[in-house]
């Protein structure tokens, strides 16, 4: 088992991390903006390191402070949690080649699965579905374009290959607006990710997303952990998610699965990874892979009773999956609401003191939070600021819990977005489940 791990993170997935090292016997090492020097996980560490001013780039993106602060305290590993440089290949690249561990999969397999184009065709030699496409980066010939869309049938999506986080695509209805979609997208991919390489796929028009949660040990051995809803989306970016996926036959469910596993055997996945599917009338279209714990992740672990960190952690010490897929079993229902910092209404974000905070408790309730009394929530960064996991025999329970848990739950001297989610988990479509991505935001007139 490792010795000692810095986590290059801030907020409540540091503090996850920090849990799971110290239940293994681990200890830790936080690195922290000077704004950050409060976090809860900062005073927990065995050790804490202060890498630079507050905007990003000159702290959790400044490879060269991190990997400073991995030789002075002798960490042996990085976990970069989600976000910051989590799927940065260089990063990965740089830790290992200076003798250290990340905490993830090797660089090669973030570079691959970070290009949409070569994921998706690494994806369909292992079997996994795919959605109709260009099969390849687009090319500047307009016959060829139109000739590409024509057969897809519109309406096409052009997207980014080196695209992430909703941003890089654009929805093309007809021939008439195709090559200046096109054009547009390119220029708009190379200046948001140094990468004008696009590519073009069958739009659908009311999918779900539901994704697909994987372990695997470097070692020819792979599991899944079952699928989740993340479809209650604004703007491409998830609000509640669930697991299990509702409403979805059996034996669809199980072929994506199987097709998962064998997938990270091919590619000699290392570590946690999620499948990313839209699904419509019972077919599943993979649309991306993410090769880091994902912010979700906990509604798995309570319907299975796996620790995803401590896995990520085994792995990087060279041990095998602690568990086979026969031993994994599905049990009961979770929700998961992110909780922001931000308007309700315009969805801006509202930093500031906390002048009260209260959690909620009770059973098959979990809260993952990095706030408290007196802490203040910076302008620099992301605006989640934690998230309400419950879970229940049944999707019904789950529920149940998770609008009891958000009645009871206080956050004052700051605006946030839990009256928001109250009123989704009273939604009449929402409660019977499987509503599809467009929907939050048609309720909200977005």
């Amino acid at each position: 088992m490792l010795d000692k791990v810095l986590i290059a993170n801030r907020g409540e997935i540091a503090l996850r991390i920090l849990r799971a090292c110290k239940e293994l016997g681990i200890q830790t090492v936080a690195v922290h903006s000077k704004i950050d020097a409060e976090l809860k996980h900062v005073k927990l560490a065995d050790q804490a390191v202060c890498i630079g001013p507050n905007p990003s780039p000159q702290s959790y993106l400044n490879v060269p402070a991190i990997i400073s602060a991995m030789e002075v305290t002798g960490a042996q590993a990085v976990h970069p949690g989600y976000g910051f440089l989590a799927e940065n290949a260089d990063f990965a690249e740089q830790v290992e080649n200076s003798g250290f561990t990340f905490i993830g999969p090797k660089a090669e397999t973030i570079r691959t699965m970070g290009d949409k184009v070569a994921a998706i065709q690494a994806m369909k030699v292992a079997g996994v579905p795919t959605v109709p496409g260009s099969d390849g980066p687009l090319s500047e010939d307009a016959d060829e374009l139109r000739a590409t869309a024509l057969r897809i049938g519109y309406p096409v999506i052009v997207k980014a290959a080196a695209g992430g986080g909703g941003r890089g695509m654009r929805v093309v209805e007809d021939e008439e607006t195709l090559i200046n979609s096109v054009a547009i997208t390119k220029t708009e991919a190379a200046a948001a990710f140094g990468d004008g390489t696009v590519y073009m796929e069958k739009f659908l028009q009311n999918p779900r997303h539901v994704e697909v949660q994987v372990l695997s040990d470097g070692q020819g051995n792979a599991i899944h952990l079952g699928d989740r809803d993340c479809s209650l989306q604004r703007r491409h970016q998830k609000v509640i998610e669930e697991a299990p996926a509702p409403g979805i036959p059996e034996e669809a469910r199980q072929g994506v699965f199987d097709s998962c596993v064998k997938a990270c055997v091919q590619m000699n996945y290392r570590g946690a990874g999620t499948f990313e599917f839209l699904y419509e009338d019972g077919k599943y279209y993979f649309i991306e892979m993410n090769t880091r714990v994902q912010v979700e992740h906990p509604v798995s672990e309570m319907i299975t009773g796996v620790d995803i960190i401590k896995e990520q952690l085994t792995i990087a010490s060279g041990q095998p999956l602690s568990t086979k897929q026969e031993d994994i079993v599905f049990r009961g229902h979770s929700f998961e609401c992110r909780i922001n910092a931000e308007d309700p209404k315009t969805f801006l974000p509202q930093p500031g003191k906390i002048k009260t905070y209260h959690a909620p408790g009770g059973n098959g309730v979990r809260v993952d939070s990095h706030i408290y009394n007196g802490y203040s929530v910076p302008p620099n960064y992301d605006s989640m600021i934690g998230k309400i996991i419950t879970y229940g025999r049944d999707r019904n329970s789950a529920l149940s819990r998770m609008r009891n848990a958000l009645d009871e739950m206080v956050i004052d001297g700051i605006k946030t977005n839990i009256d928001l989610h109250a009123d989704l988990v009273r939604d009449e479509e929402f409660k019977k489940g499987g509503v599809n991505i467009h929907y939050l935001e048609k309720k909200l007139g977005l």
